[in-house]
């Protein structure tokens, strides 16, 4: 069974599953719900307190438990769980800034010698993780539409995520990886930004979640007039902020395309289009796209179909 995992700072994507907050929760004791996965002699349960920014997810086993949910979520919709051994193979991303320092410790980090035991909902998982297979992000969300752009002289793919915004440029649908890199201006920065100029010019203390609901669904109202211009003022300068990095790397966003994938290019969506730096831009709103580009560049690089 192939499971392609995008490993977010702020969520875990897989191809058909739905985005979990990357927070987890570890007790010695079987706490109360369902959604309980016991691994090791520990018990596990997803969190919305998502995990502080690590920009080496191998230095604890949180992100290999994710993993874990991740893997039992996905061989539901794939109709591939058995009571017996599941062999896995794995395929995984990092931002393009990490990827040469990273990529070998990220692997060994998935893979394991041995079967991996550990129950979920009660359903008992013996999984052998065979091979595992590691890719740039942003260029695996543009392996998906890189036939779409044959015929665009110049199609810039940014990815913005929990803490970079990866980006790649394409020339005739083809990749230009020397113009391949990510900057440190995802959407976590952003409501740290915002959570600490609402305490302290308003006392008022925001979560991601309010940030989220008023920037996505519209609700400044609930919050009050202040709270939502704030919100909407620091946005906008974000995105302003990190719309002006790219020019400084020389990467004209009036000419050609621009394209947006990932959670924080949604939910900037409307700064983005206001701002008057992008002549062009094109969102695809699929969180997942960089899932199903590791998914998709697994089966052409690996076993070929």
């Amino acid at each position: 069974m192939l499971i392609a995992i995008d490993h977010g700072n702020k969520q875990v994507k897989t191809v058909h599953g739905n985005a979990i907050v990357s927070g987890v929760q570890k007790s010695k004791t079987r706490p109360y719900g369902r959604d309980i996965l016991k691994y090791g002699g520990s018990y596990y349960t997803l969190s919305a307190q998502r995990i502080p920014y690590q920009k080496d997810k191998t230095t604890d086993e949180r992100f290999f438990i994710l993993s874990l949910f991740a893997i039992a979520e996905e061989s539901e919709p794939q109709g591939a769980y058995t009571s017996g051994l599941m062999p896995i193979d794995l395929a995984i991303g990092l931002p393009p800034a990490h990827f040469g320092a990273q990529n070998k410790a990220f692997v060994r980090y998935f893979k394991r010698k041995e079967p991996i035991y550990f129950s979920y909902r009660d359903k008992l998982y013996s999984i052998l993780i065979c091979n595992v297979q590691c890719y740039p992000q942003a260029f695996a969300a543009a392996a998906m539409i890189l036939g779409e752009l044959a015929t665009v002289p110049r199609a810039l793919i940014l990815d913005v995520g929990g803490f970079t915004a990866d980006y790649l440029l394409l020339k005739n649908g083809r990749a230009d990886l020397s113009t391949c890199d990510s900057l440190e201006n995802g959407v976590i920065l952003l409501y740290n930004r915002i959570r600490s100029k609402a305490s302290s010019d308003l006392d008022f203390l925001l979560e991601e979640t309010d940030v989220d609901a008023i920037l996505l669904q519209g609700q400044g109202s609930s919050y009050g007039e202040e709270v939502a211009a704030l919100v909407e003022y620091q946005t906008q300068e974000f995105v302003n902020d990190m719309l002006g990095a790219l020019r400084e790397r020389q990467l004209d966003l009036r000419t050609g395309r621009v394209i947006f994938v990932g959670g924080g290019a949604c939910l900037l969506r409307r700064q983005i289009e206001t701002s008057g730096k992008v002549a062009h831009p094109v969102f695809v709103e699929d969180v997942n796209a960089n899932a199903k580009g590791f998914e998709y560049l697994y089966r052409c690089t690996v076993t070929g179909e």
